[in-house]
């Protein structure tokens, strides 16, 4: 019986996961391994010439094997593609049909991957659930769970987490939280794993390894190119500028590939699916200072006064954040920033901290300029 709890931990074959699952197991956590199968490229339609990446790769999966085999804990595989495509990837198709720029990473924490793990602790007799995330999980003085960025700000996820529950939260550990990634290599090595030290990294979205979003659309909707074809950019004004290949192929604030030569450079700042047409204009055009967030998660509290609070808002992965204040709409909240931010894009993410600790999410419906002395 182990003295701190039976722990399942997601392991990827990568250097955090495993260094995650080692790190509790050295700590006493009776650890069992699980590896999960979310997708087939060769199914995408893909160049066969790409080999599957991240969790999908028959490499990592034999390498977290390895791993809890010559530390002498079980591991298991996990093959969760329906349960991923269902609803990741028919999200992922919509929300581009739809005008707006989907974060499928964010929906797949939220409604699978945890909730899947979950599901496989329970059937193993597991307290808790550990992945390899760059963030903290603590409980607040209110008695709720709630994310904390991690130690290291260039590989901290938080922002990614937005979506888990209380239920979620309180069985899982992160450990990494504490560690910079410089630290997580070294104990790699510490561990006797220099090959995981110098793996590389993805950051392709696990269904798309070629990165190429525009051409998984093209081969997973049949006969999209032609459905959309022929649409116009217009600018603000509505004036027509010329013909674009069609208004899933494009996200806010998008600036080279547009194909179209107007003598400055040109960003998309609005996206009409019902008319087929791209909105293009100035980089000043991009800033606005008010948005709409739905579908919220609270996570430090349980919602907001009506009157609101102040807060840094993220809107997106890699966004530093911007001060703002956050005002109750019924089931949604407005955000609005003391001074503008660029590239506002529908179907993000939008993240609330306070301080490290993130107060709660969720996506965004809509961005508008509002004038400052507005109430």
């Amino acid at each position: 019986m182990s003295r701190k709890g039976k722990v399942l931990v997601a392991m990827s074959g990568g250097i955090d996961s495993t260094v995650t699952a080692l790190m509790l197991h050295n700590e006493g956590y009776e650890v069992i391994g699980i590896t999960m199968k979310t997708w087939d490229y060769a199914s995408s339609g893909g160049s066969t010439s790409k080999k599957e990446t991240g969790c999908c790769n028959i490499d990592s999966f034999n390498d977290a094997r390895m791993a809890a085999v010559q530390n002498g804990f079980p591991h298991f595989i996990l093959d969760i593609r329906d349960e991923f495509g269902d609803f990741v990837i028919e999200n992922f198709v919509d929300e581009y049909l739809s005008g707006r720029t989907p974060n499928p990473c964010v929906m797949c924490n939220t409604h699978i991957k945890w909730k899947a793990l979950l599901k496989r602790a329970d059937a193993l007799d597991c307290e808790f659930i550990a992945t390899g995330h760059y963030a903290e999980v603590r409980q607040h003085t209110n008695g709720r769970y709630v994310v904390s960025k991690g130690l290291d700000e260039t590989k901290d996820q938080s922002y990614v987490l937005w979506g888990l529950d209380q239920a979620l939260l309180s069985r899982t550990l992160l450990p990494l939280g504490k560690y910079r990634k410089t630290a997580i290599r070294q104990m790699a090595m510490d561990m006797g794993y220099p090959e995981l030290a110098k793996k590389s990294e993805s950051y392709e979205i696990c269904f798309v390894p070629d990165n190429d979003y525009r051409g998984f659309l093209t081969r997973r909707v049949e006969g999209l190119t032609e459905k959309v074809a022929g649409g116009w950019f217009v600018d603000k004004t509505g004036k027509r500028l010329g013909k674009h290949k069609g208004y899933p192929f494009y996200t806010i604030g998008q600036r080279k590939g547009l194909d179209i030569a107007l003598g400055k450079p040109a960003y998309v700042t609005a996206i009409h699916p019902d008319s087929n047409t791209v909105v293009l204009g100035d980089e000043t055009d991009l800033e606005q200072n008010h948005m709409t967030v739905t579908r919220l998660n609270w996570m430090k509290y349980d919602g907001i006064e009506h009157n609101g609070m102040e807060a840094i808002t993220k809107i997106r992965y890699k966004d530093a954040g911007a001060l703002s204040h956050l005002y109750a709409a019924g089931q949604d909240i407005q955000v609005r920033f003391y001074d503008p931010v660029k590239s506002i894009a529908p179907g993000q993410s939008a993240v609330f901290f306070e301080g490290n600790d993130v107060i709660g999410g969720g996506i965004i419906q809509h961005g508008s300029l509002v004038l400052a002395n507005a109430e």
